[in-house]
């Protein structure tokens, strides 16, 4: 039985964490977590109220008031910010450029991580981000850490834009993320120690979901 597994997918962006934490998710008939698209929410709030995303005080000191609603059904996920459906929103250039800074404020992730973890706590969920394997959901039953080289991922996140972006410009893009998201004081991103990693690179996505849930249904024979 899977019903009550929790499964962690960690890596960097534009690894193919989102596609294939849905994917396993809907597959073993699981709910579905996008944290990422939390701290996304987050930081829509934050550029729609005019908040200054690089002052970490005025980030800390606004983010207790918003709330988000946050759906786990694979099939159909949704985000909401007091009540706003900004699934499309958040995934514009003006967050895309600052989220990292957002997701940096201590206080923003002692925010979400309780949140996250409250939604984790009843297990049978999928759940994505950075820090999960290593912070969030530190005792998931399974935990992955999802890799690309850096060619497949920026063709990855061009292809999520609709094919307009450059691809040279989006590589660049994507290092400095990594660079942000690694070096932040507040849950870096990381390698769990106990994590398996699964290199996607030359994977169909059907492929790389299909070893998560070799790997899962390998837990649940122990």
């Amino acid at each position: 039985m899977t019903a009550d597994l929790v499964i962690a997918v960690d890596g960097p962006s534009g690894s193919g964490k989102s596609s294939t934490a849905r994917g396993v998710a809907m597959r073993l008939g699981l709910r579905y977590l996008d944290t990422g698209a939390m701290y996304r929410a987050m930081t829509w709030w934050m550029l729609q109220h005019g908040v200054d995303v690089d002052d970490s005080a005025a980030v800390a000191a606004a983010a207790p008031g918003v709330t988000l609603q946050v759906g786990t059904d694979p099939s159909a996920p949704t985000i909401a910010v007091d009540g706003t459906d900004v699934a499309g929103p958040i995934r514009g250039p003006e967050v895309t450029g600052a989220v990292s800074a957002v997701s940096a404020v201590p206080q923003v992730r002692a925010l979400l991580v309780e949140r996250q973890r409250r939604l984790i706590a009843s297990g049978g969920i999928v759940v994505e981000g950075r820090d999960i394997g290593s912070v969030v959901a530190p005792d998931a039953d399974v935990k992955i850490h999802l890799v690309a080289d850096a060619q497949a991922r920026a063709i990855r996140r061009a292809a999520e834009q609709g094919g307009r972006a450059d691809l040279s410009s989006t590589q660049a893009d994507l290092a400095r993320r990594d660079l942000l998201d690694s070096s932040r004081v507040a849950s870096p991103l990381q390698q769990a120690p106990d994590a398996v990693v699964v290199d996607g690179t030359g994977m169909t996505l059907e492929e790389v979901v299909d070893h998560v849930c070799m790997l899962a249904a390998e837990v649940r024979r122990r």
